[in-house]
């Protein structure tokens, strides 16, 4: 099962906004695939230069042959924008049994329209988005008012 000669390789991590350096995870994932890695922390922290500093976030690096490569900045994880709005730094040890903070209903609509910003969920209503952050809420347990 080896690749064909020509498909590009598709990588996918999470690195703090702004703050992407040549060390783990970001180094030795793309040394492996013979990108240099100082190329990628310039290009990546110049796009997240206007998000707050170390926010996680999801990039899918794609690599040609040739060891170009392209990459697609995502919004930060649901999980952590509902943290950072419940003003929590963790979940729930028991989530359903024990709530760790609350959000309203103003806060799900901010995130979801975050999200709404993703290429992935661009053909999604924001209603559905809005019903899966309340979701993700509710595993992470935080309690969602009106």
């Amino acid at each position: 099962m080896s690749k064909k000669a020509g498909a590009a390789s598709l990588l996918k991590l999470i690195v703090p906004a702004g703050k992407a350096t040549p060390s783990p995870p970001v180094g030795p994932a793309l040394g492996q695939r013979g990108v240099k890695s100082m190329d990628f922390c310039k290009q990546f922290n110049d796009r997240t230069k206007d998000l707050v500093v170390s926010t996680p976030t999801p990039v899918a690096i794609s690599i040609n042959p040739d060891r170009t490569f392209t990459f697609t900045v995502k919004s930060p994880p649901t999980s952590w924008l509902l943290k950072r709005a419940a003003g929590v730094a963790k979940g729930a040890a028991q989530p359903g049994v024990q709530n760790v903070g609350t959000v309203s209903l103003k806060h799900i609509y901010a995130i979801a329209q975050i999200k709404e910003r993703d290429p992935a969920m661009s053909h999604i209503g924001l209603e559905k988005i809005c019903k899966s952050v309340i979701a993700t809420a509710a595993s992470a347990g935080i309690g969602v008012v009106r």
